[in-house]
């Protein structure tokens, strides 16, 4: 509004000083006697100077309103163009409002963006594969290590603990009110420690497809949670590094709501739509406000940053008390090498 206005009064000064030099020039008088001249006479009973100076007014802000305008239409399809660029999903509605110029350079970068995105999908494909020895030899045997000591130590006592006051509850002696909540702390305990160790598991698929690993990971969740699981998996052909990324999101999603969610409830689902790969899990725990610094939030930017790395958008939605939503989708390409 400001540079309407400012923009306005220069066009309006302009315009009077471009007519008082044309009325010099034509009439041969001095601008003086030319400004008494259009004082003097009127219509309507109002000067003609006035009329001149008000139509001139309106003429140089109805310039400056449409100059404005034009340009924020320009700002907007330009501003529209990047988001396109950034988000291949959204469709640009006024590319038509952009220079010719400033178009041809954002197909540029347009163009810069896409081999860099293809680029690294390339990379990341190279690299699980070349990590793969490395996962199956070093990272798994230390996750195992670790997995092995936790179960014969902290498991062990927390198992014993559990059929000590489980026999304590139900012997006819023991009347204490507070037994039962003990009980079922030590189980939620048991909950946290059977979670740990699933998240310890080396994230490998084993020459499985994404649905079979997927499958079998959530298989060997009901067995150790007293919540449920439903899910709905589809075979969808991925790269090799694509796949393994995708796993490690899921393994990285659902130790979040293990940990966390506190819900009695969770759906996963992982479908092809649309060219898209869909992984979306759902739960019905006690959700987050999203501005909030929460102790899950480190896992959720860890899911992010891995879908940034295989080319797809991750969208997190969280509302108090009644869940969170993490979904991931993943652009398939068909031409795509199969998986080793």
């Amino acid at each position: 509004m400001k540079s309407i206005i400012q923009r306005g009064f220069f066009l309006t000064f302009l315009l009077m000083m471009l007519f008082a030099l044309y009325t010099y020039f034509l009439l041969n008088k001095p601008l003086k006697e030319s400004w008494q001249f259009f004082y003097e006479l009127q219509f309507a009973n109002i000067p003609l100077g006035l009329w001149l100076i008000t139509i001139t007014a309106i003429i140089g802000f109805s310039i400056a309103i449409w100059v404005f305008t034009l340009g924020r239409a320009k700002n907007k399809a330009i501003e529209q163009y990047v988001v396109e660029i950034a988000d291949p999903e959204q469709i640009s509605m006024a590319s038509n409002h952009i220079p010719p110029h400033i178009e041809r350079a954002l197909k540029n970068v347009s163009d810069v963006l896409a081999t860099q995105r293809n680029r690294l999908k390339k990379i990341t494909d190279e690299r699980a594969e070349t990590q793969d020895k490395l996962i199956q030899e070093r990272v798994v045997e230390e996750r195992q290590r670790l997995a092995r000591e936790l179960h014969d130590s902290v498991s062990q006592q927390l198992f014993a603990a559990s059929m000590l006051l489980s026999a304590m509850t139900e012997s006819e002696e023991a009347q204490n009110p507070l037994l039962p909540q003990v009980e079922k702390m030590v189980q939620q305990a048991q909950l946290e420690m059977r979670a740990l160790l699933l998240h310890l598991r080396p994230a490998a698929l084993n020459n499985k497809s994404i649905a079979e690993g997927l499958e079998d990971l959530l298989l060997e969740l009901r067995e150790k949670v007293f919540f449920d699981i439903a899910y709905r998996l589809e075979d969808v052909e991925l790269s090799k590094g694509a796949e393994d990324h995708l796993f490690r999101i899921a393994q990285e999603t659902l130790s979040n709501t293990l940990r966390h969610a506190k819900a009695t409830k969770v759906d996963v689902l992982f479908v092809e739509r649309d060219g898209l790969a869909i992984f979306r899990v759902q739960d019905n725990g006690v959700g987050f406000k999203q501005t909030d610094e929460k102790t899950g939030s480190y896992g959720l930017q860890n899911v992010k940053e891995r879908a940034i790395e295989i080319g797809a958008t991750c969208k997190i939605v969280s509302v108090p008390s009644q869940g969170t939503i993490v979904e991931v989708k993943l652009p398939v390409e068909k031409g795509d090498q199969p998986n080793d």
